[in-house]
């Protein structure tokens, strides 16, 4: 890369990073607020928060790469172009071609790097995420019990904790238990939710039970510690855990387990979503030739190029919710899944052409002095 082409590449390199990095900011934020449920009621709130957003990380970068590439190249060739840079290149003797390479180089390292996040980075990432998601929300002692709430985690118990301490601690319990003919009350200052072989259970210290007889009285018995057994029917099943087409590698999606019934039912949205992730850094190069196209193909102004940047976002937009809108339809007929990978390749064959036409560089070269004494008036 000689130093022309090193310049370039510099120039758009640091706003690619300052926009990726601001993007994935505000999409990690939007991510975070979505979680807030279950992680505040979660005793590991900081970990789970910080542990959970940082999983989603990869499939946002993903979604945003292909446009943070493209607003970067705009923003880089605005720059050059408004300060007559692209005008002294031409008057060098620089073809717009060796203008584009360095832009196009750097998207084709966007591209590998977006492919080896769809195909490796995010199928673990996101894996781990809804694991982490399942065990916070089979948490009993974090779902299930709420400070200063009566809640009722099966039918005809309920329980109340005042407040819920360091390591899982529950404080001033009050456990009405009434699946017996004649129900129980149990209070305690302190307990703990355990599993006791493979059930949940309550071990109360320092309380008291008072049990309803049949005469009408009350007995009442004073205990230390205390185990309740809560039985297996007292906690409600969380959703059986699938993994979804974006948890799943490449092999998976392509070669899904024939004897699961989940994955029979879904074998086209599993293809879609491959074929998806493999089409997908193509858009890095096309969105990045639109902006070629949008900025260096045209008649120099003065006055800048914000019309010209108006409808090369315009396109890219409408490319990018393209490529999102196949993929949508592709789950429902395989048969449109080549459209995934025609799409960002039309793009870039018809930007190519555009970008070095012959009528193109013949009128650059006629116009290059012109250029260049405008710019210097």
């Amino acid at each position: 890369m000689n130093t022309v082409s090193a310049y370039i590449f510099r120039q758009a390199l640091g706003p690619l990073l300052a926009i990726l990095g601001a993007l994935a900011a505000i999409a990690i934020l939007t991510q975070g607020l979505n979680q807030l449920d279950i992680i505040i009621t979660n005793r590991r709130a900081g970990w789970a928060f910080a542990y959970v957003t940082l999983l989603a990380l990869p499939q946002l970068i993903s979604l945003i790469l292909p446009m943070a590439v493209f607003i970067a190249t705009i923003y880089a060739l605005n720059r050059m172009q408004s300060e007559s840079e692209i005008a002294v290149l031409y008057g060098a003797g620089v073809s717009r071609r060796r203008i584009a390479r360095p832009i196009i180089q750097l998207a084709v390292l966007a591209a590998l790097a977006h492919l080896a996040i769809n195909a490796v980075v995010q199928p673990w990432s996101f894996t781990e995420r809804r694991e982490t998601l399942y065990a916070l929300s089979t948490d009993v002692a974090s779902s299930l019990i709420e400070e200063g709430s009566f809640t009722f985690p099966a039918e005809d118990i309920t329980l109340y904790a005042r407040q819920r301490g360091g390591g899982g601690e529950l404080r001033d319990l009050l456990i009405n238990d009434a699946r017996q003919e004649l129900p129980i009350t149990y209070t305690a200052r302190a307990g703990a939710i355990v599993t006791l072989d493979g059930a949940p259970a309550i071990v109360l210290r320092d309380g008291q039970i008072q049990r309803q007889t049949v005469e009408g009285t009350v007995d009442v018995l004073d205990f230390d510690r205390y185990v309740l057994q809560m039985g297996t029917e007292a906690i409600e099943e969380p959703d059986y855990f699938f993994l979804k087409a974006s948890d799943r590698t490449l092999y998976e999606l392509f070669f899904p387990d024939t004897t699961s019934h989940y994955d029979q039912r879904n074998v086209e949205q599993f293809l879609a979503e491959a074929h998806g992730r493999l089409s997908a850094p193509l858009l890095n190069i096309a969105l990045a030739m639109i902006a070629l196209v949008g900025v260096l193909v045209g008649e120099f102004r003065r006055g800048g190029y914000g019309r010209r940047i108006m409808f090369a976002a315009i396109w890219a937009l409408v490319i990018r919710l393209g490529a999102l809108g196949f993929q949508a339809a592709a789950a429902d007929d395989p048969n449109l899944n080549a459209l995934q990978y025609a799409l960002p390749i039309i793009v870039i064959i018809v930007c190519g052409v555009t970008l070095g036409g012959r009528g193109a560089r013949r009128k650059r070269h006629s116009l290059g002095p012109s250029v260049l004494s405008g710019a210097s008036t």
